[in-house]
């Protein structure tokens, strides 16, 4: 007769590489941020939805839901006046890229590159520029227009499109010289040190080094000054003359009568329009960022990280 010999039974174990499942219970405190923060959002861009939204209305009147289709958009582009303030507002925002971008990034240079006691008032000139309201900038424009195009015999100073260019690029130009300023004193000085060394004149400095360092930040100062001059209200109405009225100041205007979609659908057109600048702005940043490898984001430029 043989005997058997029990083995004592081993406890069967789970696998460490067996995925466990747990549960994650969030916090009472992430639920009700996150629930603000879709609170804000919609407070935000609801309006911006329902101008959208009313853009395809087929009423005549914009506040009277009629029906869905783009008859707004088709009479909006066959209407000549609106066409006309459009065009006027994109002339003038060209411009006024063109002059801040210009006067703002040779600024920005100087701040960045030989600053001084010089440089404390500049900064501080250029921020009151940006802070002070767009009505005291309206009321004291005005008559210096009035001064130098009628007394002064100056008639350049009495065409709208030079007054919305000068307007506008007072607050964008302030806007650009810090956007360049944070770039450039994010960036050595060791390159154009060199090329000064091996006997380059100043000016093929700037165009071979110090222009491509900065190119980024000009870029998007100009594009951000574009968006800027696009929904200028204020100044434009006190600085603009007949025949050369923009968008904003056409919309202010047609508030007296009533709105037609055509307004809304002309609107949508140039939220688009900016959405699009800004996303280049922030495509053009974010290249620059990984190249650099500096981080310098929209947000970081614009504080002058």
């Amino acid at each position: 007769m043989t005997a058997t010999v029990e083995r004592p039974t081993e406890p069967v174990t789970e696998s460490s590489d067996a995925p466990v499942a747990r549960r994650h219970r969030t916090p009472l405190g992430d639920v009700v941020l996150g629930i603000w923060g879709v609170a804000g959002l919609l407070f935000l861009f609801f309006p911006v939805l329902v101008i959208v939204a009313y853009s395809f209305n087929t009423g005549r009147q914009l506040q009277s839901w009629q029906g869905f289709g783009l008859d707004s958009y088709v009479n909006a582009f066959n209407n000549p006046t609106i066409v006309a303030t459009i065009q006027v507002s994109l002339v003038a925002a060209a411009g006024s890229a063109v002059v801040s971008t210009v006067l703002g990034s040779f600024a920005g240079v100087a701040l960045a590159r030989r600053g001084g006691r010089w440089a404390v008032w500049l900064v501080a000139l250029l921020g009151l520029a940006m802070v002070t309201p767009e009505i005291v900038n309206a009321v004291s424009l005005l008559p210096w227009f009035v001064t130098l195009g009628a007394d002064w015999g100056l008639s350049i100073f009495n065409l709208g499109q030079v007054r919305l260019v000068i307007a506008h690029s007072l607050f964008a130009c302030a806007v650009v010289t810090f956007i360049v300023r944070a770039r450039m004193s994010g960036l050595n000085e060791s390159l154009e040190e060199a090329a000064a060394d091996l006997g380059a004149p100043p000016i093929q400095r700037f165009w071979t080094i110090t222009f491509p360092l900065m190119r980024p930040a000009v870029i998007s100062g100009a594009l951000l000054s574009f968006t800027l001059s696009l929904d200028n209200t204020v100044l434009s109405s006190f600085v603009s003359v007949a025949g050369s009225t923009p968008w904003p100041v056409y919309v202010f205007a047609s508030l007296r009568s009533t709105l037609r979609p055509e307004i809304a659908a002309m609107s949508t057109v140039m939220l688009l329009l900016t959405l699009a600048v800004l996303a280049l702005v922030a495509i053009v940043l974010g290249r620059a960022s990984r190249r650099t490898g500096d981080g310098s984001g929209l947000a970081q430029t614009l504080a002058g990280g």
